[in-house]
């Protein structure tokens, strides 16, 4: 097991990441920028290291920094986290290089999975669903991009190669936009993951979303587990998690676990990831993409199924095998996560940085906050304006419901606007209490149209 593990993050994943080593015994080395040189992050590792000013660019994902804090502080492993540089191959080959363990997959898994194109051509080798699309990137200059869109059909959808969280993608619902869709996509993309490469896919209209969390060790065993439905979205932008998905029965959980086990095999795949699919209205699902590291949303599976997951990243990265199976994992009714941001949903929801006057978390049985702010603390402009994650279980969905808004209605934050009006008013609605979710849930019934 290792001695030192550098955390290659902030917020409140560095914070999980640090409590889940501490449990297991683990010194921690914490690097931060300038500006979060009072973040919780930093106060609670055993070590810590500045590595740059407050841009990312100049700190968190500055590699050779990084790499000098390692050998500075002894550290034998970094944990990268989600965001940054936990999808970097080369970050990847380079902690390696040093020799250094990366906790995650490998160079190879992650070049793979992590272009859009290349984990599409390896999910239909192992015989799932594809989304019909191009099988190749495209460009604007392509004289066959019209035929090609054509034969896909309208509408259709832009995306990104090399990137995820909504950037690089745009809606085409007739020919004459599709130049320009293709170029703002590429541009953005370009901008956004340093790729301006993009493909075409058919636009399923109101799907789900969900996906399916796999542990798997290097000795070519995977585990999955139950599906987290993650439909509540904005842009694109997950906003409430929750599992099992009110649309998937036990037939179906085997049938997307075992699609989900059967990429993850064909790609040698090791370590914890997450499969994710698209539901139709029949029931049918087609494969989208692979996160290989952590998710945000990991908490909901951890709260239904009592697993840690950070831990088992740990123990997967230093060789242990896994020593359960789908059948012993034992479920505890029903989980659901919030993500409370820094931003105002009354003005777009632009991001809301400044000093949190006062704070108070919410407690009780079965609530969870995962968090990095404390009173006083300023929330910074550089970064993400995630400032917590509420998760609740209960015996079943409505009891979780009933669990989450009481839990919303004690957390106060002072001093920034936050999203947490937002998400009351979402679980107040009678469609999201009937379980009646699809992508398109929030600009239906919340704003009324697209925004």
């Amino acid at each position: 097991m290792f001695k030192r593990i550098l955390i290659a993050n902030r917020g409140e994943i560095a914070v999980r990441i640090i409590r889940a080593c501490r449990e297991m015994g683990i010194q921690t080395v914490a690097i931060h920028s300038e500006t979060d040189r009072e973040s919780l992050h930093v106060r609670a590792a055993d070590k810590t290291i500045c590595v740059g000013p407050g841009p990312a660019a100049d700190s968190y994902l500055n590699v050779p920094s990084i790499i000098s804090a390692c050998e500075i502080s002894g550290s034998d492993a970094v944990h990268p986290g989600y965001g940054f540089l936990s999808e970097n191959e080369d970050f990847a080959e380079v902690c390696e290089a040093h020799g250094l363990t990366f906790i995650g997959p490998s160079r190879d898994s992650i070049a793979k999975m992590g272009n859009k194109i290349e984990a599409k051509k390896i999910a239909k080798k192992s015989g799932v669903e594809l989304i019909p699309g191009s099988e190749n990137g495209v460009n604007p200059d392509d004289p066959n991009l019209s035929k090609l869109a054509r034969k896909i059909g309208y509408p259709l959808i832009v995306k990104a190669a090399g990137g995820g969280g909504g950037k690089g993608m745009r809606v085409v619902t007739h020919e004459e936009a599709l130049l320009e869709m293709v170029r703002l996509a590429s541009s953005e993309a370009k901008l956004a993951f340093s790729d301006g490469n993009v493909y075409l896919e058919k636009f399923i209209e109101e799907p789900r979303h969900v996906e399916v969390q796999i542990l798997a060790d290097k000795k070519g065993k995977v585990v999955y587990l139950p599906e987290r439905d993650c439909s509540v979205q904005r842009r694109y932008q997950k906003l409430i998690e929750e599992s099992p998905s009110p649309a998937v029965d036990s037939k179906l959980r085997k049938k997307l676990g075992k699609a989900a086990r059967r990429i993850a095999e064909e790609v040698g795949y090791h370590t914890v990831g997450t499969i994710e699919f698209l539901l139709d209205k029949k029931g049918d699902f087609y494969f989208m993409e692979m996160n290989t590291r952590v998710q945000v949303e990991h908490p909901v599976t951890e709260m239904l199924t009592g697993l840690d997951l950070v831990q088992w990243q740990i123990r997967l990265a230093a060789g242990e095998t896994l020593d359960f199976d789908e059948d012993d994992v034992r479920l505890c009714g029903h989980a659901m996560e919030c993500r409370i941001n820094a931003e105002d949903p009354d003005h777009d929801f632009v991001p809301n940085p400044g000093k949190i006057e006062h704070v108070i978390f919410p407690g009780g049985p079965g609530v969870r906050v995962d968090s990095h702010i404390f009173s006083g603390y300023t929330v910074p402009s550089y970064y993400d304006s995630l400032l917590a994650k509420v998760i609740v279980s209960h015996k079943d969905r409505e009891s979780a419901i009933t669990r989450m808004r009481r839990a919303l209605g004690e957390f106060q934050i002072v001093g920034v606007k936050t999203t947490l009006p937002f998400h009351e008013k979402v679980l107040e609605h009678d469609a999201f209490r009937y379980g009646d979710i699809t992508t398109n849930f929030i600009a239906k019934h919340i704003f009324g149209g697209e925004r």
